[in-house]
């Protein structure tokens, strides 16, 4: 497969690439409402100290993964 090039004469990124980049926004995304999500819901059933960061830890890395395999898919689909 040739690879395809811009206007200004750079390289596009590769289908690989591509879904990489999907992944790691997703998980950012993913991460941040897991975040916010996480420490709400931990708060409210009465977390407090190292519990609390473990759980929001625990939430942000579940959904961080979630919606970023989810991103690198759609982006996969793209290519």
């Amino acid at each position: 497969m040739p690879v395809t090039v811009g206007p200004y004469g750079q390289s596009q990124p590769s289908c690989l690439d591509r879904v990489k980049m999907g992944f790691m926004m997703g998980f950012a995304v993913g991460m941040a409402a897991g975040a916010l999500f996480g420490t709400f819901s931990c708060l409210r059933i009465g977390m407090r100290g190292r519990e609390l960061m473990g759980g929001v830890g625990k939430t942000m890395m579940q959904s961080g993964g979630t919606f970023g395999t989810f991103m690198a898919i759609g982006m996969g689909i793209r290519c």
